[in-house]
Parts: structure tokens; C-alpha cells; sequence
């Protein structure tokens, strides 16, 4: 396995496809869905600031297996984790913990002191790596999105400085 910059051509298309197949395939969410990964990812390629943003791509021989991507948040020292995905065929390989924690190990170096992430409660093994590596969550709220009635959540991970572990 090898997690890499997701700076490819191709990758951010595989991005936006992937999240759309796989998500329909596994829980009947239609192009809504799909249509809020691509303007995460238009607004990504479109202006990201390489020193405070990034996503990654994981690798399993060769070919895209998962992703993560890392992006500025509303207030200053707070970023977004978005779209984490691994394709189903490579679940299991400790993928989707790689690139969580790739991502946290950004973020600390870019100096944010919080990063936080929407999810919706039925992403159970998502949710899973979050609340590994110390995200608690927020608050919850029922909505009808991506043709379901859904139960989305924001959680928060507050930063330890750099140089101390938890």
C-alpha cells in the first residue's frame, strides 16, 4: 500500500466517480450525493492553498484503493476532513486508518488546532477510525438527503501541539 498526494491526472475524477458508484451501490444514494463530492472537489482543484490544504490517494498495487482529502474550515485553525473512501474490494487492509491519520499528521503540521467532519451515522466503519483517533462527536441532526432520511453528525478532534501525543 502507498499513500500519495492525490495530484494525478485522473485522481480527482476517480474521486468523484468512486464516491458516486460506491455509495449508490452500497446504500442507494443517488447523484445528489455524487454532485456534493464533485463541488468538494471542484472547490479543492479549483483554489487550495498546498501549504493548509491536501488530499491523498492510497494505492494497493498500483491502483486507487481510498482517499482523503484535508481542507481550510470556517474559522481560522479549524480544517475539514472530507470525502474519506475506501473502495470496497481493498477494505480490511487498514486503508481508511492510513489516510485519517495522514491527514491528522498534516493537519498538525500546518498548524490547526481542531479539525472537524460531517458523516452521516449509518458510515459505521468510518466512524469507527474517527473515534480511534480521539474524535468525539458534536451534535446530530436527522435530514433527507442523497434520497434517504439520514442521520447526519459533526465531530470534532481538538489537536494536541506539535511534538505531544496523546
Amino acid at each position: 500500500m502507498v499513500i500519495r498526494q492525490a495530484d494525478q491526472p485522473g485522481d480527482l475524477g476517480w474521486v468523484v466517480m468512486t464516491h458516486g458508484e460506491v455509495f449508490h451501490r452500497q446504500l442507494g444514494w443517488n447523484t445528489d450525493f455524487e454532485a456534493l463530492v464533485a463541488r468538494i472537489v471542484a472547490d479543492y482543484a479549483a483554489g487550495h492553498d498546498p501549504a493548509a490544504e491536501s488530499g491523498w490517494i492510497a494505492e494497493v498495487d498500483a491502483e486507487r484503493a481510498g482517499c482523503v482529502f484535508l481542507v481550510a474550515g470556517d474559522e481560522p485553525g479549524v480544517a475539514k476532513l472530507r470525502i474519506l473512501l475506501v473502495s470496497p474490494e481493498a477494505r480490511g487492509l487498514g486503508i481508511g486508518g492510513r489516510l485519517v491519520d495522514e491527514c491528522l499528521s498534516f493537519a498538525r503540521a500546518a498548524g490547526y488546532r481542531r479539525v472537524t467532519l460531517w458523516t452521516n451515522d449509518v458510515l459505521v466503519s468510518a466512524r469507527r477510525i474517527y473515534e480511534s483517533v480521539g474524535f468525539t462527536l458534536a451534535d446530530e441532526e436527522k435530514h433527507h438527503s442523497f434520497g434517504h432520511d439520514l442521520v447526519g453528525q459533526n465531530w470534532i478532534l481538538d489537536l494536541a501541539p506539535a511534538g505531544i501525543r496523546r
